[in-house]
């Protein structure tokens, strides 16, 4: 199975932004994304990109108009560009190499990665 590795989590005060990276350990084929996991144990898709070459994207409600989801397939890394962030974007997220992901907040993909955003 393919091994991620995400970085770039943090703490931000509110309207600040932060960018999570996603690497991946080989060329993924499948749709990446990104979920998260909030301080109620909920865990909610945030945004997710195809990758057959249209890189068609999705983002929640929550983060559209807010969140930017791009890759670098040279690289094999993922990015979530999250600005103008809110306290409820606070929690741990995740990213997945094979979006939907109904196991992605239980570290199937990877440990995730915290984010925390205060007032």
């Amino acid at each position: 199975q393919v091994q991620l590795v995400e970085s770039g989590g943090g703490s931000v005060q509110a309207g600040g932004s932060l960018r999570l990276s996603c690497t991946t350990s080989e060329r993924v084929d499948d749709d990446m994304g990104w979920y998260r996991q909030t301080p109620g144990n909920e865990c909610e898709p945030v945004s997710s990109i195809t990758n057959d070459g249209s890189t068609s994207t999705y983002y929640s409600e929550a983060v559209k108009g807010r969140f930017t989801i791009s890759m670098d397939n040279a690289k094999k890394t993922a990015f979530l560009q999250m600005n103008n962030l809110k306290p409820e974007d606070t929690g741990m997220y995740y990213c997945v190499a094979d979006f939907p992901a109904p196991r992605a907040c239980l570290g199937y993909w990877g440990q995730g990665i915290q984010v925390t955003i205060s007032a």
